[in-house]
């Protein structure tokens, strides 16, 4: 095997024990060097101790007291926006080049997309995966982009209330207003906006996301090419993600731009997703997770191959 690089993921919950073991089961160019929480009876850390991988439940003061950290070369950051801002300061006093992978909606560093713009970030120091529901739905504002102007887009996200844990439930407001700048900066929209809605239904729903994009006219079916275009390239990493049915085309005059007052002439486009998990920890409905942990590790493996390779 060649050599791999070792990782760090703080956070033992929901989002850093399904990381986890992605990271154990897929890893090419990186392997696990700790599990971090602060919960001694967490599971997550209780299940890394059983799969072998270093532990600690003292933090990221933790981390920096174990050997290992010497040879840590990427950390995760599954914990909250406000302890990541924290971690990312006391682990970069420490290691100046590590490399932080931020799963929360803190936004320290640039957005990151992997199928939109994550060539661009491969050397930066902190990048930051935005949202569940903005990986979801920033590619199919992107695909749109690619073929006309795009003015205004919204997105709305639909969990199961029981996949959306403390960190989730502590950062709502934090969630829908990174997803919108990145929905603006990253998915090309002049303006972006993005809800958030928890479904308690029992059984628990998948995760399902609708897309509306005001553009520019242009071809119905460039607009349709390049959204299956994009869904084949996040199915690359997320296979549970897929077109809920055919996308829904409507010509507007005059409409009003939400959020801007401009009236316009062009094209709505209604994109409906459905995200089916993994279920390697996670149940298969929780596809907002998955879509993140999955987002994350393509993300540092396209990393730690310019590392391996420079």
């Amino acid at each position: 095997m060649s050599r791999q690089l070792k990782a760090a993921i703080i956070g033992s919950g929901n989002i850093g024990t399904d990381l986890m073991i992605k990271v154990l089961r897929h890893g090419k160019h990186m392997a696990m060097g700790a599990m971090v929480g602060i919960d001694p009876a967490s599971d997550g850390l209780a299940r890394a101790a059983s799969m072998g991988v270093t532990t600690t439940h003292e933090g990221a003061e933790g981390l920096m007291r174990l050997p290992v950290f010497d040879e840590i070369d990427i950390v995760f950051d599954a914990t909250s926006a406000g302890a990541h801002v924290r971690n990312d300061a006391l682990l970069r006093a420490a290691r100046p080049g590590i490399r932080m992978i931020d799963l929360t909606p803190a936004a320290i560093g640039p957005y990151c997309v992997p199928v939109v713009n994550g060539e661009q970030h491969l050397d930066a120091l902190n990048v930051n995966m935005v949202t569940c529901g903005g990986q979801a739905t920033i590619p199919m504002v992107a695909a749109v982009a690619r073929v006309a102007k795009v003015h205004y887009a919204e997105i709305v996200a639909s969990i199961a209330s029981k996949s959306a844990g403390p960190g989730t439930r502590a950062n709502i407001d934090e969630f829908t207003e990174t997803t919108a700048r990145a929905i603006e900066s990253v998915g090309g929209a002049g303006k972006g906006k993005a809800i958030i809605v928890m479904n308690p239904a029992e059984p628990p729903l998948i995760m399902r996301d609708t897309v509306f994009v005001l553009s520019d006219a242009a071809s119905e079916g460039a607009i349709a090419d390049a959204v299956a275009t994009m869904v084949a390239q996040v199915q690359a990493y997320v296979p549970g993600y897929r077109l809920k049915q055919q996308l829904q085309f409507d010509r507007v005059q005059g409409l009003k731009i939400p959020g801007v007052g401009e009236r316009f002439d062009g094209i709505k486009t209604s994109i409906f997703l459905e995200v089916e998990g993994a279920a390697h920890y996670l149940p298969a409905y929780a596809g907002n997770l998955d879509i993140m942990t999955s987002a994350a590790l393509r993300t540092a493996e396209q990393m730690a191959a310019r590392l391996l390779a420079a």
